[in-house]
């Protein structure tokens, strides 16, 4: 792993115990999903869903591999998806990349697919925006993280979900083009990433 993101998260752990105790009460929920599909033998595959797919899913999905692979679960797979599609957002892929990860942007649509690299080798993230139920994701079996309340509330019922665990997160779109764009991104992406490590904590606890 980058030395620049195991920094970050190591400085993520340090915010556990700020975490209320009713959002980690929500968030053990994915930790019990991913330690009973592993007791199982069967496959983690997590969807993180918000309205654009554009800026807290992909925060969201990015993070969970990343965790994953940090506290060595590896056959975890991550993905992200919308109610509607639209593109991963530059903002949010600043703010990405300010976390220390590396990213290569694989074609020039309107809706590029870019792949996200946390180490020097090895699992890579694949993000574009895209609707939840797109072919690209899993089907069956998985945990949908609802990132945000207008996709909660959109998506009453998910097919195929095992779980469902609604972890509503504050838009940092209502900070484009202001002079606290950057930051609130930044806090956005902290956040999320700082749950998502708190989940996967967890995990070996309950297996």
């Amino acid at each position: 792993m980058y030395p620049k993101i195991t920094n970050y998260i190591k400085e993520a752990e340090k915010g556990f115990e700020a975490i209320p105790e009713e959002r980690k009460l929500t968030l053990a929920k994915i930790s019990k999903y991913i330690a009973g599909r592993i007791k199982a033998n069967q496959k983690v595959e997590l969807i993180y869903i918000c309205t654009h797919n554009s800026r807290r899913s992909h925060f969201g999905q990015i993070w969970a591999k990343t965790a994953a692979s940090y506290y060595g679960f590896e056959d975890v797979t991550t993905y992200s998806g919308g109610t509607e599609a639209t593109s991963f957002n530059p903002n949010a892929i600043t703010a990405v990349l300010s976390a220390g990860f590396k990213i290569e942007k694989d074609n020039s649509s309107v809706n590029p697919m870019y792949t996200v690299h946390f180490q020097e080798t090895g699992d890579t993230i694949l993000c574009f925006s895209k609707k939840y139920n797109d072919a690209a994701n899993p089907q069956n079996g998985f945990c949908a993280i609802m990132t945000c309340t207008e996709a909660d509330g959109a998506c009453p019922f998910v097919l195929g979900t095992v779980e469902r665990v609604s972890t509503p997160y504050d838009d940092p779109k209502a900070f484009d083009n202001t002079h606290e764009q950057d930051a609130k991104y930044s806090e956005r992406c902290l956040q999320i990433a700082t749950e998502t490590l708190y989940a996967f904590s967890l995990v070996k606890n309950l297996i």
